[in-house]
């Protein structure tokens, strides 16, 4: 006869105030600085060469008050022709998140993981608005794995302090 185990994956509604689970939820989300600059136009509509575009990313995250965080997706894109610069755009776009009852060292990599792979593709649409708004095609940014980011960031400090990474998920 097979082990009968019973896993209560619904588990009834704790009264209020009551719930103590760990919980990350995602408030607001916001453009919270843009530029976009065209500093050759309208001569750059007339280029024929092939753009050249760079796109760099960075990651914030700051404590905005009790149990409240920031991250913030920086994102710089510059293309450039033979000519000259085709344009520039710089976006900060962020995400408020409420904490609740989550340890210390789970909050990284929420906040440098999780979190952007949900803000990026409305980061995304941004860049991509802002680029045909300013009378190019849109530009569409490629997916980004920030969890694979995440954890190679991770072995590589681990790595140059002399520590064993750590060990991901059971086996």
């Amino acid at each position: 006869m097979a082990d009968e185990t019973s896993a209560d994956i619904n588990p009834a509604p704790q009264p209020n105030g009551e719930d103590n689970g760990p919980a990350i939820g995602l408030i607001s989300q916001y453009v919270k600085d843009l530029s976009f600059e065209n500093p050759n136009a309208p001569a750059v509509y007339q280029w024929q060469s092939a753009p050249q575009i760079d796109v760099q990313f960075n990651i914030g995250a700051d404590g905005v008050g009790e149990n409240l965080f920031e991250v913030t997706l920086k994102i710089d894109v510059t293309s450039k022709f033979d000519e000259g610069t085709a344009f520039v755009i710089e976006l900060q776009y962020a995400g408020l998140f409420g904490v609740r009852n989550v340890p210390d060292d789970q909050l990284q990599p929420f906040f440098l993981a999780e979190a952007p792979r949900i803000l990026f593709p409305f980061a995304r649409r941004v860049v991509a608005d802002a680029v045909r708004d300013g009378g190019f095609p849109p530009l569409l940014l490629e997916p980004i794995d920030f969890h694979g980011l995440f954890m190679q960031q991770l072995q590589e400090r681990n790595a140059a302090e002399g520590e064993m990474p750590a060990p991901v998920g059971e086996a």
